[in-house]
């Protein structure tokens, strides 16, 4: 138990110290993430004026919050997940898993016909601890991902995503080769050095 206990004061004085969770307090975003994100779009010049987002596991919304300072009513951005988000200007939150028919039915009641333009996702499901099922639970949950991109994701549009070095990932890169025309592996620098987490762009959705 006491090694336990080392090794979570060790995370807590790392994250304390961390240079980007300073930044995030200090510029008044939710979490270190939003710099990941930030990155990317600076690089790929992902979000543009008039596009519909969809946020998927937006909680806390540090990724919702950077694009609604960015853009305010300039997009359409709905942000999904199980857990509850506290409000965000120019942010449509919808709580629930963006699975079932009912979150769906919200989507599509809002969308009013409109197809998306990017969706972008920062999940990553509970880990047991167990390699074989963490990699079989990011698995479904990669599957689920890539069914609601075909359903309501428009011709050339992107996907973005995050992923952990492993089986899921290679099998998401494979699939990913028939349903878009290509696809970069990102690492943003504020991704922790030792973690096994990158983001895959997949770009340009094949109709």
């Amino acid at each position: 138990m006491a090694r336990k206990g080392n090794k979570t004061g060790e995370w807590a004085r790392q994250h304390i110290n961390d240079p980007y969770v300073k930044k995030a307090t200090s510029q008044g975003y939710r979490s270190r993430a939003v710099y990941k994100f930030k990155e990317i779009d600076d690089q790929d010049s992902l979000v543009k004026p008039g596009m519909v987002v969809i946020d998927l596991g937006s909680a806390p919304g540090g990724w919702s919050q950077y694009l609604a300072r960015k853009f305010a009513n300039k997009i359409t951005l709905i942000a999904i997940d199980l857990l509850p988000m506290d409000p965000i200007d120019n942010v449509t939150f919808i709580q629930g898993d963006f699975q079932d028919e009912a979150v769906l039915a919200q989507i599509d009641e809002l969308l009013d016909g409109r197809k998306i333009d990017l969706v972008i996702s920062d999940m990553a499901p509970n880990i047991t601890g167990v390699r074989s099922v963490d990699e079989a639970q990011y698995e479904s949950l990669l599957d689920s991902v890539l069914y609601f991109c075909e359903q309501r994701l428009k011709r050339n549009s992107h996907l973005l995503v995050k992923l952990f070095e492993g089986s899921a990932a290679h099998y998401f890169r494979r699939e990913i080769k028939s349903r878009y025309r290509s696809g970069v592996v990102r690492k943003p620098t504020a991704s922790r050095p030792k973690s096994r987490e990158f983001y895959f762009l997949a770009k340009n959705r094949i109709a």
